[in-house]
């Protein structure tokens, strides 16, 4: 279960999607902010904004994009994850900061972390095909992380 959640019936795509001022937290939240999505279903995500997000725990990750959902890379289509923008995201609790899953065929592209502290974060993240991830004062367990 996601805090705020596209995919994954979304074959026409998403795009333009603006969220703000959200407070999210539960152990029973599997992850804040999800995108999922595989090869059957395609479609484009992109210019996604999110910004002054504040997230007390969850129990999987801060931000899961997930190409490789259920059917995954099997499937005529070749979904296309671009331009994701986060902002002013905390976390005080969780597994991951980023599960980022995206196709050998279809790389996640263009992900921006700016101003975001991910705090007891269990685990290292998840980065399986991603391109382009641009981090500017982020971190995690007090450490800078650059991407």
């Amino acid at each position: 279960m996601g805090g705020i959640t596209v995919g994954s019936e979304m074959s026409g795509g998403v795009r333009n999607v603006f969220a703000e001022d959200c407070q999210l937290d539960s152990p029973n939240l599997n992850q804040a902010l999800r995108f999922k999505t595989n090869a059957m279903r395609g479609g484009t995500i992109g210019n996604i904004y999110f910004r002054n997000i504040t997230v007390g725990q969850v129990s999987n990750a801060v931000l899961q994009i997930d190409c490789q959902y259920e059917e995954g890379a099997n499937g005529p289509e070749k979904p296309v994850v671009r331009g994701i923008d986060l902002r002013n995201v905390s976390c005080k609790k969780s597994r991951y900061a980023l599960d980022l899953r995206g196709l050998a065929a279809s790389p996640i592209g263009g992900v921006r972390l700016a101003d975001c502290t991910f705090e007891n974060t269990a685990q290292g993240n998840v980065l399986e095909n991603v391109t382009g991830l641009e981090c500017v004062n982020v971190k995690i367990n007090g450490k800078e992380f650059k991407g």
